[in-house]
Formats: C-alpha cells, sequence, structure tokens
C-alpha cells in the first residue's frame, strides 16, 4: 500500500530540478512537488498512526493475534481464583527495584507451563514468563488496574504497558518448544560453594537463522537436572565428572530445554541484578516429555473437575423455556478432553463469569446447570484462532437460564465428568463483589515525571 502511494505523489518528479529553476513553470512545478511531498508523508504518517492506535477486543470475538503485545517478566502474585497476578516486567536497569506489573486472564486466556496446558496456580512465583497481552475489554470491568495515558500528570510518561489483559502466558520450555528452539550450553564455570555461572545462546533447533545472542545465568545447589527418568543435583554431574567442582570448562554447545527464574544475585551497584537465575536443565528429550506429560495430567484433572470453558455463540428458543444453545469451547486444552464431547451423549451447562468462577456452588456446580443430550460437535476448518478450540458443541436443555445467553461464559461437561464441588473461592454464589473483583489490591500505577 505504501509503495503506490509514493508513486503517485513522486509521479511527475523526473521533469523538476529542485535546485536550480527561477522560471514560474519550474517554480510551479517545484510548488506541486513540495505539496505531493507533503501529501504523501502525511498519508504515511496517518498510516503508520492507525497501524499502532491502541486495540482492544470485542466481546464474543476471539481478537487477531498481531494485535496482541509481547512481553515478558517474573511472575511475582498470583490470585489464581480470580486468574490474575502480576508480572515484574523485563526491561528495567535494576530489576530488583521494578514495581510488579498486574495483569489478568482473558476467558480464553491460555497459560502454557513445561510445555503443556496449565492454570495460573500450576506456575512457580519467581518463573519467567513470555506473555501476549491486550487492553482491557471492559475497562470498567477490569479485575487489575487500568493504565491510563489521560490520568498522568502534564509531562509524564507511562512506565508500564497498557496491555494488561492476556491471551498467552507460557514459561521458557513452553516457549521454545511452540517455537521450535533450543538452548545450548557452552561453558559453566563454577566456585567451591557450589555457585556458578553458564554461558547459553538460545536458537533454532533446526538450524539457521534465528540465533539469539549470548547469555550469562546463574546456577546453585538448588538447581534441578533432569536426565531420562532421573533427578539429579549439581553434586550427582560433579562426581560423574561431567561438571567441575571448582574453576570453568566448555561444554560444547550441549542442547537443552531451561526452566529460568529470578533471584538477586550481587549487590545493585554491580549491576548485575538483572541476570537470570536456571531453575531447571532438560539434558535430553526424554526428560522434557516426561515434565509435559505430567503437567498434562496435572491441568486434565483440574479441567475434568471444573468443566470446561466456552462461551455461547446463540440460542434458540423452543416452547416452554426450553431451547438450544451452541457454545464454542476455549483452546489450549489436552485433545483427550474435547475428544470426550461425543455427540448423542448427555451433558450440563453451567453459567459462569469471565474470570472462570461458577456463578453458584454451594453443593456442588450441578445444582443449577442445565442438562441435555448433545445434538452435534462441529469442528471448524480453517484458521483457529488463539484462544478458541474451533469446537462447536450444540445442546438442547428443556429450560434456559439468565446466566445462558449469546456472549456469557459457561462451563460444559459431558457427563462422565466428574460432579464435585468446587472450593469456596472458585465460586460467586451470585455475589457481585465476587462477580467483579476489586483491583484495589494492585498498586495504581502511573508514569515518571520528565520535567
Amino acid at each position: 500500500m505504501i509503495t503506490p502511494i509514493l508513486q503517485r505523489c513522486f509521479h511527475f518528479a523526473p521533469a523538476t530540478r529542485f535546485a536550480c529553476s527561477t522560471t514560474p513553470v519550474r517554480r510551479c512545478l517545484v510548488t506541486h512537488w513540495l505539496v505531493a511531498l507533503s501529501l504523501g508523508l502525511s498519508l504515511l504518517a496517518n498510516a503508520a498512526i492507525a497501524a499502532d492506535e491502541p486495540f482492544r477486543p470485542e466481546a464474543g470475538k476471539f481478537p487477531p493475534l498481531e494485535k496482541a503485545k509481547a512481553y515478558d517478566g517474573q511472575l511475582v502474585f498470583v490470585d489464581h481464583a480470580n486468574r490474575r497476578g502480576s508480572l515484574r516486567v523485563t526491561g528495567g536497569e535494576l530489576f530488583h527495584s521494578t514495581a510488579p506489573h498486574p495483569f489478568a486472564m482473558l476467558p480464553y486466556g491460555i497459560v502454557r507451563y513445561h510445555g503443556a496446558p496449565a492454570d495460573l496456580r500450576d506456575v512457580p512465583l519467581g518463573t519467567m514468563l513470555h506473555g501476549r497481552f491486550y487492553l482491557p475489554p471492559d475497562p470498567k470491568l477490569s479485575s487489575v488496574p487500568i493504565i491510563d495515558k489521560a490520568s498522568l500528570k502534564p509531562g509524564s510518561i507511562l512506565t508500564h504497558p497498557a496491555e494488561n489483559h492476556a491471551i498467552l502466558l507460557e514459561d521458557e520450555p513452553s516457549f521454545c518448544l511452540r517455537e521450535g528452539k533450543v538452548w545450548k550450553l557452552k561453558e559453566v564455570t563454577l566456585t567451591g560453594n557450589k555457585q556458578g555461572l553458564i554461558v547459553a545462546n538460545r536458537e533454532p533447533k533446526a538450524g539457521g537463522e534465528g540465533k539469539e545472542g549470548e547469555q550469562q545465568m546463574s546456577i546453585d545447589a538448588a538447581t534441578r537436572f533432569w536426565r531420562g527418568r532421573e533427578q539429579l543435583g549439581l553434586e550427582d554431574l560433579i562426581a560423574e565428572g561431567l561438571w567441575p567442582a571448582d574453576g570453568k570448562k566448555s561444554l560444547g554447545g550441549q542442547v537443552v530445554h531451561l526452566g529460568i527464574n529470578w533471584k538477586p544475585d550481587g549487590h545493585w551497584e554491580r549491576r548485575v541484578g538483572n541476570r537470570l537465575r536456571i531453575s531447571d536443565i532438560w539434558l535430553d528429550e526424554t526428560a522434557m516429555q516426561r515434565a509435559t506429560r505430567h503437567q498434562v495430567e496435572v491441568h486434565r484433572e483440574l479441567i475434568r473437575s471444573r468443566w470446561m470453558p466456552a462461551w455461547v455463540d446463540g440460542v434458540e428458543y423452543g416452547k416452554f423455556g426450553s431451547a438450544t444453545v451452541t457454545a464454542t469451547l476455549f483452546g489450549g486444552m489436552d485433545p483427550s478432553l474435547y475428544a470426550d464431547f461425543q455427540k448423542g451423549t448427555d451433558g450440563q451447562v453451567a453459567a459462569s463469569e469471565a474470570n472462570l468462577k461458577h456463578e453458584y456452588g454451594t453443593v456442588r456446580h450441578s445444582l443449577v446447570a442445565i442438562s441435555g443430550p448433545i445434538l452435534d460437535v462441529l469442528k471448524q476448518d480453517k484458521e483457529i484462532p488463539l484462544g478458541s478450540s474451533g469446537i462447536q458443541i450444540r445442546i438442547k436443555v428443556d429450560q434456559i437460564i439468565e446466566g445462558i445467553r449469546p456472549g456469557r461464559i459457561v462451563r460444559i461437561r459431558p457427563m462422565n465428568w466428574p460432579d464435585d464441588a468446587v472450593p469456596r473461592e472458585e465460586y460467586t454464589d451470585g455475589h457481585l463483589e465476587e462477580r467483579f473483583p476489586s483491583p484495589d489490591i494492585f498498586f495504581k500505577y502511573g508514569g515518571i515525571t520528565l520535567n
């Protein structure tokens, strides 16, 4: 688009010599050239502004991933029941003094840990996470503070991204497995007190372009090593002669997966406070696959007991309160969970909230759920946006309830899933303050004053 605009603006330029014309015709040409140049630059500027305009997701639509803002940080606070928390966003000169940045998961937002689906409760505090974020879909209902340029004092700039609603959060192994990347260990330096540094770089597993610069990260006696079916410690690698007890050794570009977190490392005056720490090293593919399989099972059991989240696409109303509900199941789950939804079997639908809490659950969350046969399971054959499973369920119910209307968030189960009571913090019991948790527990962020 930009090239045709420039071509239209400059199509007569070869007839013009800007520097030496003094005749009226030449001056006229020069004037036209300047007008065209100004118009061209204006159009380019407007196109750039439009491309950079903030994007806010719409209810009932999965947002395009290219509109998301990417940044990473350390997980420092989690309120798992309300699917929110805080990240210490990377980029500051002194990481330890960077204030935590609040975030909330979108209803269809995906968490991945060890290369598998996860819940925020599964990710240890301190873990470094990669994320993709949008502006709050509805600022009035945001469960975390809104960062607004309009509220800044004159002469101030924002110090945190305004995009704080996550569609994707993933730890380092999940990021690398999805992107087809690995870490290569160059060398290790250890001291006698089981502390040391590793020099490594991240690059595509298949080779080629995309190799990143070397990073120096710390390890210590708490770093875990995984090899095949074994869990090892630093002392085991030293005893096997693979690593030195003291001093430096080349590791020859050994291919591994890394778990990365952060901890204080040295005095801030030494400017090493941003150095990352390695929490885990998976020394081979077998070890990484075992960690992934375990996390798959952890999350699968959670979803079976809390039911599959979805939103209602439409309701076809029948007689005497009956209806056929069409709902899209959210993405990011293990395929075996989706496979449990079969045409001709029975299911249940329960009202939920944007933070995926059940509306009611005093006895069990099926108490006010509506039941009926699954009429169809429709699978989308085109490109599936992040957040969606691409699977729609059509279920016929005898009585529709207010919480199951188009655009609303619901939880669905096939009848062979458990019908257990959920913990009190995971249902609202109809209380408004639990439907829209106050963001007051988070620090109100502003900006820094430049003058």
